[in-house]
């Protein structure tokens, strides 16, 4: 939920999803989730290109709503191809964007329930639809040292987030690395190599295609039983051969994730960070409705406790309460808190660090 205090654009930085309202109102909006509203023979027409929002508001405030999707516009694609999808009691309506930005696309005058960004399949053009993408990578703290899983997704907040709250229930914790640096396209293979000996399961060729957030997403395990200084990761097209996105795993920051069981006595890293940065998360800590929900999905929290955070009438008095919650829930809530901050403010920790 968000509260626009008067006429202006405002976009929400978790989502992607933007407002241009002419005065002040209150906006509610949801992910929801394509599959449980797309036909089977929709789907054969045509593929999701952004996240779909369950969206709330008061009738007439909203001049234009900035719907987010993962189409690489700097390619050159046809753009006739793309419509806004309307559900409406069950029933697809598609409207054409007033214009389509970088980003977004902008949809004026509208009217609310489900929207979200659609693109026209045409099986000649289907592997040449280039794709904003994300690689994640996330460590397994309860397996093998240096056991990862590796998934190439399309740039979709939606998936992220539901890929980010799976792996957190799996007890692992996110690596943050750059995207790739060039468009990648649907139904194509691309391979994952390491420049060090690995394990890569169930093999090394992963499909780049779009899977609803609540679906299984796709992975590569990877286990590298020595990681050494400089170790690659490196990511291939395998209809030519092109590079597509490379990183490295470095020895200093996996030592930062080892999960070592300690006893009460011993500190804790998440618990040492949590009490040396204390000042600093207070006033930059965000996301912090994310950060509620991991919580409770952990058993951290109740709902009670979430509300009591939420009560506060700024995100400072917000974050100071939280913090000294966590802190009498003692060490491994800290830690456990610490944990949550990697995946969903890796920059700030890092920063902080």
């Amino acid at each position: 939920r968000a509260r626009l205090p008067g006429a202006g654009i405002f976009r929400c930085s978790i989502t992607g999803l933007g407002f241009d309202v002419n005065s002040a109102v209150t906006v509610t909006y949801r992910y929801d989730t394509w599959t449980g509203h797309l036909s089977k023979a929709d789907q054969e027409m045509w593929v999701p290109a952004g996240p779909l929002f369950h969206i709330e508001v008061q009738p007439g405030v909203v001049r234009a709503v900035h719907l987010p999707h993962f189409i690489c516009l700097a390619e050159d694609v046809n753009t006739s191809l793309c419509s806004i999808a309307h559900f409406e009691s069950g029933k697809m309506t598609l409207e054409r964007p007033t214009r389509l930005i970088a980003f977004s696309a902008v949809l004026e005058n509208p009217s609310f329930s489900l929207l979200g960004v659609l693109w026209r399949k045409i099986r000649s053009t289907l592997n040449s639809l280039p794709m904003h993408s994300l690689v994640l990578i996330f460590q397994q703290l309860h397996a093998a040292r240096t056991t990862l899983h590796l998934y190439l997704i399309p740039d979709d907040n939606s998936v992220k987030q539901a890929i980010e709250k799976q792996e957190i229930k799996w007890n692992s914790k996110l690596i943050p690395k750059p995207p790739p640096f060039r468009p990648l396209f649907f139904g194509c293979i691309y391979r994952v190599t390491s420049t060090k000996a690995a394990e890569i399961t169930p093999e090394e060729q992963l499909p780049f295609c779009y899977k609803s957030p609540k679906e299984q997403q796709l992975f590569v395990e990877i286990y590298i039983a020595n990681v050494e200084e400089g170790t690659g990761l490196l990511i291939t097209d395998t209809r030519d051969g092109i590079e597509v996105w490379r990183a490295s795993l470095r020895s200093v920051k996996i030592d930062i994730l080892k999960n070592v069981h300690v006893p009460a006595s011993t500190t804790v890293p998440g618990a040492a960070f949590l009490k040396k940065h204390k000042t600093a998360l207070c006033l930059r800590m965000s996301q912090l409705s994310t950060i509620l929900l991991h919580l409770r999905d952990a058993n951290v929290i109740n709902s009670d406790e979430e509300e009591e955070v939420q009560s506060q009438n700024t995100s400072k008095k917000m974050n100071r309460v939280l913090l000294e919650l966590v802190k009498k829930k003692g060490l491994e809530a800290q830690d456990q808190l610490y944990q949550i901050l990697q995946v969903v403010n890796p920059y700030l920790i890092e920063d902080l660090e």
